[in-house]
């Protein structure tokens, strides 16, 4: 019999947040959720709304606390938008690399992957004084309904 091992990122985040005896409660569970359901990086007031909207409100300090818990886990990326503006979005071991493209007057965050980029950064790292385990890429600009 074949084994499932399709586990949710937010089933890992539970276990590994178990695993380091953190309380895994109703609202921390609600985050999870959300953030599993998502195909790019939320702000937390942006966590905050969607979940206001929902069965299981959370508030903001819950949330901006348990988006540093789950940072110090690694189990989600801050993406620096600019404007002192953070998002946050699940790491997943199951997903290709993505960058950001972010519209400075709605701000807007579209994800994007580029071969030619990965490629070009790879090639770079080899030529830097320095070991590059990883990289984010953040484009500004204005979107197609700004512009």
């Amino acid at each position: 019999m074949a084994q499932a091992n399709a586990e949710s990122w937010a089933d890992r985040a539970q276990r590994v947040l178990a695993d380091n005896k953190r309380h895994t409660g109703a609202a921390r569970r609600a985050v999870l959720e959300l953030l599993d359901a998502q195909t790019c990086a939320l702000s937390a007031v942006e966590i905050e709304d969607l979940l206001r909207g929902s069965d299981r409100p959370v508030g903001r300090a819950s949330i901006y606390r348990i988006l540093d818990e789950l940072e110090r886990l690694q189990l989600v990326q801050k993406v620096q938008v600019g404007q002192t503006m953070s998002r946050f979005e699940p790491i997943r071991e199951d997903h290709e690399h993505h960058h950001h493209l972010v519209c400075d007057n709605c701000g807007t965050v579209i994800p994007f992957t580029d071969t030619g980029l990965e490629r070009a950064i790879r090639k770079l790292s080899s030529r830097v004084p320095m070991r590059v385990d990883e990289h984010e890429i953040v484009l500004h600009g204005a979107c197609d309904d700004c512009s």
